[in-house]
């Protein structure tokens, strides 16, 4: 071989042997990506929201909320349950820990990612108002005690969590089915006395809940409260009757069982107030 041929020869193979070899893979990741926890549907109160009905539970209103929103249920409420209850009686359900549920949902706050909270709360406060020798001045005094224990709940959960979304819900005025209901004396009366009654127990709640930056659903309005009883409808089962009377028969069972809960359409209808309100 000529002599030049042999340098470069030799040259080439010194540069092979010297240069830096690759680096080598990375071997892949035997642990998988953390799963991100799925937000909460915090919700409180009374058997509006776990579903109570003559014939067994169903499903509530809080469920339907969480599930078309892609939340997790964590239902505290109680059947009963008064607006004093919150703050004085153990919780119900499988997360309530022995706990009241206001104390349950402060922990809840602040150990998981809740998206909403919703509390209905004051029907079975106003409740023996309905039989009550004057009605209205019975609601009067009652809301007073509501509105003061609502404020008292509202601050603890503000507290918690600040920023975190509060949809406060009302109720149908199912007194209006006192207007068909035979063992009611009095009903239409009570019926409209009732429209007075829920006016003003929405118009003081809803400030509350307005205070600590919270929404309100007025359920009231959604099924049918507030209209006129002079206009007519024809309804199948009781014939020409007011069309707030008629829609408050179709959506709760208090027409034709005295039974203050919501029908399964009831339910459907309340998730949809509330679903506008947190939006």
């Amino acid at each position: 071989m000529p002599r030049f041929a042999l340098v470069v020869a030799l040259l080439t193979a010194l540069s092979a042997c010297t240069s830096t070899p690759p680096p080598a893979a990375a071997p892949p990741s035997s642990s998988a990506p953390p799963v991100e926890e799925k937000r909460v549907h915090l919700s409180i109160g009374d058997s509006y929201a776990t579903g109570f009905a003559p014939g067994g539970k169903g499903t509530s209103f809080a469920q339907i909320v969480a599930e078309t929103s892609g939340l997790e249920l964590v239902n505290l409420a109680c059947d009963g349950a008064t607006s004093a209850d919150l703050a004085t009686r153990p919780a119900c359900g499988a997360d309530a820990g022995g706990k009241t549920q206001l104390d349950a949902a402060v922990e809840t706050l602040k150990g998981r990612k809740v998206g909403l909270v919703t509390i209905v709360i004051g029907g079975n406060d106003l409740t023996p108002c309905a039989i009550a020798q004057d009605p209205v001045d019975c609601a009067t005094r009652t809301v007073a005690g509501i509105q003061t224990n609502v404020a008292g709940a509202l601050a603890e959960l503000r507290e918690a969590a600040p920023d975190v979304k509060i949809v406060g819900l009302t109720y149908p005025d199912v007194f209006l089915g006192a207007w068909v209901n035979p063992s009611i004396p009095g009903g239409k009366n009570l019926a409209r006395l009732s429209v007075t009654m829920f006016q003003d127990f929405n118009t003081r709640i809803a400030a509350q809940y307005d205070r600590f930056g919270a929404k309100f659903a007025d359920v009231t309005n959604a099924t049918g409260g507030y209209g006129d009883l002079t206009e007519l409808t024809q309804d199948p089962k009781y014939g020409q009757i007011p069309g707030p009377v008629a829609k408050v028969c179709a959506l709760t069972y208090f027409c034709d069982r005295t039974d203050v809960h919501p029908t399964p359409a009831g339910h459907r209808a309340i998730a949809d107030a509330v679903t506008a309100a947190s939006r």
